[in-house]
């Protein structure tokens, strides 16, 4: 018989490199075990290059649950390992965005997110792909990218969501708006835009973006930046921020199960802050794909 109850045996591995994870690893081990959690292992990973690695044998011990410490991209680059497994994905947000975190409603805070494994709950929940890489929560092409590539890392570290704020007002200066062309199999829309998100959920550098993308829609929702004004993308991005009534004023969105989406000129593509990809790309969702740990009463 199918349960949705937690499994208490685990495997930690946290991203010791993310902007609180080596602060945090030791904490999250002792909290977890306290709260009846049985670890069966735990890694601080050095390297975030060995997170995918270290997850794969932590579920190929067979590990009922794999709890992974890190931020959106340590999440990203780990979730591939679930998909098809019998192993829960258990989720400790220790990143500067969180935004899966957000997404699946757990606390932010550390004995708020420990609570939530000990005592939540399963849910199957939605993955997007941009063509064979899975992501948990968004993609992004424009300015987004360019930030990702070239953001000083202990700019990153230390100074959380107001560095990325600084870093994207130096980067805005030589950046171009560009020609998009969304093909939904039956339609190609061509606009000019200055960004564009893939959304598996609302949330992307943990501002809530769109009302209408969820974890299990079914759907993947792309939300595009029309025109070519930097001060109109600014001025999305500050009307999302505080919620502000006429916030998708600049935007259109476009939900289904698959898209073509092309680019002059190409495009570099920002995977839950990753870059990893580059335009032409097709971007789909994966229903159903993994089982992640949540609150009991999300």
């Amino acid at each position: 018989m199918e349960t949705t109850d937690l499994p208490k045996d685990a495997i930690l591995v946290v991203n010791a490199h993310s902007r609180r994870g080596q602060d945090n690893f030791d904490q999250a081990r002792e909290k977890l075990e306290s709260a009846g959690v049985r670890l069966l292992a735990a890694h601080a990973v050095k390297d975030p290059e060995q997170m995918a690695a270290t997850v794969r044998q932590a579920i190929a011990t067979g590990a009922p649950m794999v709890i992974v410490g890190g931020g959106d991209g340590s999440m990203s680059g780990t979730v591939d390992e679930f998909v098809g497994k019998d192993c829960v994905f258990g989720v400790l947000p220790l990143g500067t965005a969180n935004s899966f975190a957000r997404t699946l409603g757990l606390p932010l805070d550390l004995d708020g997110a420990v609570q939530a494994i000990a005592t939540g709950r399963r849910r199957r929940v939605d993955l997007g792909m941009v063509d064979g890489d899975y992501f948990v929560n968004a993609a992004s092409l424009g300015l987004s990218p360019m930030i990702g590539r070239t953001v000083p890392h202990k700019l990153k570290r230390y100074l959380g969501r107001i560095g990325y704020l600084a870093w994207a007002a130096k980067c805005s200066v030589g950046f171009r708006a560009f020609r998009l062309t969304i093909d939904d199999g039956t339609q190609e829309h061509r606009m000019w835009s200055t960004e564009v998100r893939v959304l598996n959920g609302p949330y992307h550098g943990g501002v809530e973006l769109s009302d209408h993308a969820d974890v299990d829609t079914g759907e993947i929702v792309i939300q595009a930046v029309v025109g070519r004004s930097k001060p109109r993308l600014a001025w999305d991005w500050y009307a999302k921020f505080f919620k502000l009534r006429d916030r998708d004023a600049h935007t259109r969105e476009f939900h289904g199960k698959s898209f073509r989406i092309e680019t002059r000129p190409r495009q570099r593509i920002s995977i839950d802050g990753e870059v990893l990809a580059r335009t032409p790309v097709t971007v789909r969702i994966a229903p159903g794909a993994v089982d992640v740990a949540v609150a009991r009463d999300e």
